[in-house]
């Protein structure tokens, strides 16, 4: 198979149909729309259902219907409009329902700009809506990872019957690479989903709920949640190193920026300075043990965000104190370029 040349917003929903989701629902907001435009297009080709809703409420409600059937289903926005989704993505949650979400990023907050951004870092991977519940995010690094990655996705969600957001920003969502997919899946060839509601048949009736009235049940339940996302900790945690071998000095990036920071990082390398990638390519779970495995040898850390640093406390509480943390970061939408970083991490290892 020859590689295309696509948009990662294409790409996004290209892999999604191609991984066997089979129902769609969203509303227009930049810098996505792309991806519904090719949903809507290609969906139905497909043999699955498009639906431009009234609003982002309504399509993550519509996502909860058809996940509920055991359909794969998936729903697309941009910062804003994930806000809207929230209580939907927290009954997803608490259904115990796979489906997958993904957030192009813009700056923020409020209704910000339509420029690439990471300020939904702690939105994503705390949840984001009530109650004691996580969400795995997964952070493509370019657009044939989000081929890939979104296969993956969507194995973890029926795996674990939860939810799944893929995290990218404005300028992942827009750029433009070859991407190999991989094979299609046929949806009727997946493993059967024996809690799904798909019409009285034999056997015991099926039911979801996620109204818990009795207290001691709630709190059974969400020990039953905490139990799964425990062992996802254990078996879903990704991440890539880059020229880490002998660094003494570690930058951790994901996404656009970590795609930067590479940059940054060959040309310090070239100037004879030992600097390093973690990128984390799953944000939740965080890639909490190769970074204190990393710190036995190396004590000095920086994060580079475009954000006001979100991720810089994930990466302080990993390594509990055993090296210094740093930060850099552009927020509101700025690219930085590979110069810029290279300066600030210069600056930070004199210092």
């Amino acid at each position: 198979m020859n590689k295309i040349f696509m948009s990662g917003n294409h790409t996004f929903a290209e892999a999604a149909i191609r991984a066997g989701c089979r129902a769609y629902f969203g509303y227009p907001i930049t810098p996505q729309n792309e991806l519904g435009e090719y949903m809507a297009e290609h969906m139905r080709k497909a043999g699955g259902t498009f639906i431009q809703s009234e609003s982002e409420i309504a399509a993550i409600n519509m996502v909860v219907g058809a996940a509920a059937t055991g359909t794969r289903a998936m729903t697309s926005s941009s910062s804003p409009g994930i806000s809207l989704k929230q209580e939907g993505i927290s009954f997803l949650a608490g259904f115990q329902l796979p489906a997958v979400i993904v957030n192009i990023m813009r700056g923020g907050p409020g209704m910000g700009n339509i420029a690439p951004a990471q300020g939904d870092y702690f939105q994503a991977t705390r949840g984001g809506g009530h109650g004691d519940y996580r969400t795995p995010v997964i952070a493509p690094g370019s657009v044939q990872e989000i081929a890939d990655l979104t296969f993956v996705a969507f194995d973890i969600a029926d795996r674990y019957r939860t939810p799944v957001m893929l995290l990218g920003d404005g300028m992942m969502g827009q750029i433009k690479e070859p991407v190999l997919f991989p094979d299609p899946i046929d949806p009727k060839t997946l493993p059967e989903k024996k809690w799904a509601l798909t019409g009285r048949g034999e056997g015991p009736s099926r039911y979801l709920a996620s109204l818990v009235l009795d207290s001691q049940k709630m709190e059974n339940h969400n020990w039953a949640l905490f139990r799964k996302y425990e062992e996802i900790s254990r078996t879903e945690t990704r991440f890539e190193t880059y020229r880490a071998e002998d660094a003494e000095m570690i930058v951790v990036a994901y996404g656009t920026t970590a795609r930067i920071a590479k940059g940054a990082i060959n040309q310090l390398r070239e100037q004879g300075l030992p600097v390093g990638l973690l990128r984390p390519i799953t944000l939740w779970p965080f890639p909490n043990e190769i970074l204190r495995d990393l710190s036995k040898r190396i004590k000095k850390f920086i994060t580079l965000e475009m954000s006001t640093g979100q991720m810089v406390e994930d990466v302080r509480l990993a390594l509990e104190g055993r090296a210094e943390v740093l930060f850099y970061g552009r927020p509101g939408g700025i690219i930085p370029e590979p110069d810029e970083f290279a300066h600030v991490i210069r600056e930070k290892m004199n210092s």
